[in-house]
């Protein structure tokens, strides 16, 4: 029986590292693929996988990863994306709602359309992407990644319509609030402060392994069942603008 490999993007910290390795623990070889040589390279080592360096908004290097992937490919998490600012509409960069679009949309589109043939010559291929509650709801100062994260529910809906006759599940994990180290420094621009003052007082965020554990039972159903997306939050989160915080 032949091993069966996963591809996992934004391999290189958070939500994507927890995934690589959740999923080497349930058996699959992991194509950690990320911009970040020196993290994927350790990471790949780690769990016995292979580190590809990709960056999802260049078509050459989405590219370069298929052709490293090969001709079979069971599982695609497409995980990379983020956050770029929280500014409101009215004083909105436009370069950052471009990158947020780049990585969240048009990245998950290349390496999706890249790396399906692989999928569909496997017989059962998956592809999990990561979505957000921010593809759900709307808020104050998040138009850019709201309206990125919306993009990536939707592309993911419209590819399980045009896939319904082939042997490919399209799902998507859409977390709320995540603990990770990078995601809100990321999107203050290193501001540490402002990173930390996101998750003050909220005894019990989610971690990247909670998300990873999600992922990893999306991707390992049976074949023939489906999970079109699973909403994950922390318990003291009912909704984007109503947290319990002590």
């Amino acid at each position: 029986m032949s091993t069966r490999t996963a591809v996992v993007t934004g391999a290189s910290s958070g939500i994507g590292a927890a995934t690589a390795r959740r999923l080497a623990q349930e058996g699959f070889t992991v194509v950690c693929a990320a911009r970040r040589t020196d993290r994927i390279e350790a990471l790949a080592a780690e769990i016995g996988g292979r580190a590809v360096v990709c960056d999802v908004t260049s078509v050459d290097s989405v590219a370069a990863l298929a052709a490293a992937v090969g001709p079979r490919l069971d599982v695609l998490v497409n995980n990379a994306g983020g956050a770029i600012g929280l500014a409101p509409v009215a004083d909105a960069d436009p370069e950052q709602w471009r990158r947020m679009y780049d990585v969240n949309v048009l990245g998950l589109m290349q390496v999706t359309q890249a790396l399906l043939p692989a999928l569909v010559a496997s017989g059962a291929g998956t592809i999990v992407n990561i979505g957000s509650t921010a593809g759900r709801t709307a808020y104050e100062g998040g138009a850019g990644y709201t309206a990125a994260k919306h993009g990536t529910k939707v592309v993911t809906e419209t590819l399980r319509l045009e896939l319904f006759d082939q042997p490919v599940r399209v799902c998507e994990v859409a977390p709320g609030m995540v603990r990770t180290d990078e995601f809100s420094l990321v999107r203050f621009g290193g501001d540490q402060e402002r990173a930390d003052a996101v998750y003050a007082g909220v005894a019990e965020p989610l971690v990247a392994e909670d998300v990873a554990d999600a992922i990893a039972w999306v991707a390992t159903r049976p074949a023939h069942v489906n999970i079109d997306e699973l909403v994950i939050k922390p318990r003291a989160q009912a909704a984007a603008h109503k947290v319990h915080r002590v």
